[in-house]
């Protein structure tokens, strides 16, 4: 697909990856851009209540990612964890079953979100995991962050 504005950049997608570029009437791929995608399931040896007070409550964040974390409660507010390694807004809070969230990446557009969706599941939780629009150059880090760092942190915890 190709879109065109006026003074605008074109966005196209294929294989499920946008692809954004300046233009100045005439297309460039001098400045492409490629976002991707990561999804995964997570089963952790908690409840949904006691995962999403995990995500949520401050307290203990601090105490599952071993270091300062901020996290507000209300949509809107801004969160920081692993010591300001991952900063952002709060989107969308549903109280033990979901938690959206924007993840900061500069000025990048479009925002890059990552939804948590918590379900029962016959050892705990079943934690989906949905992390959109990542930029290519950082897509080795955040998909290896999400196994190695954040969720090994959080099923630790519960451990």
């Amino acid at each position: 697909y190709l879109f065109e504005t006026d003074n605008h950049p074109y966005l196209f997608e294929t294989d499920n990856h946008p692809y954004l570029f300046e233009t100045d009437n005439h297309p460039s791929l001098l400045d492409l851009w490629v976002l991707k995608d990561f999804k995964k399931y997570y089963t952790v040896a908690a409840t949904p209540e006691e995962v999403y007070l995990a995500l949520t409550n401050p307290l203990s964040i601090a105490l599952w990612t071993g270091g300062k974390a901020e996290m507000g409660n209300e949509p809107g507010s801004r969160f920081s964890l692993f010591d300001d390694s991952i900063t952002g807004i709060n989107l969308e809070f549903e109280h033990g079953k979901r938690l959206v969230q924007q993840w900061d990446f500069g000025d990048q557009e479009p925002a890059s979100i990552v939804t948590f969706k918590l379900h029962d599941h016959k050892h705990g939780t079943s934690l989906e995991v949905k992390h959109t629009n990542i930029p290519d150059e950082a897509w080795d880090d955040i998909s290896n962050g999400w196994d190695d760092t954040y969720m090994a942190s959080l099923m630790d915890f519960f451990d």
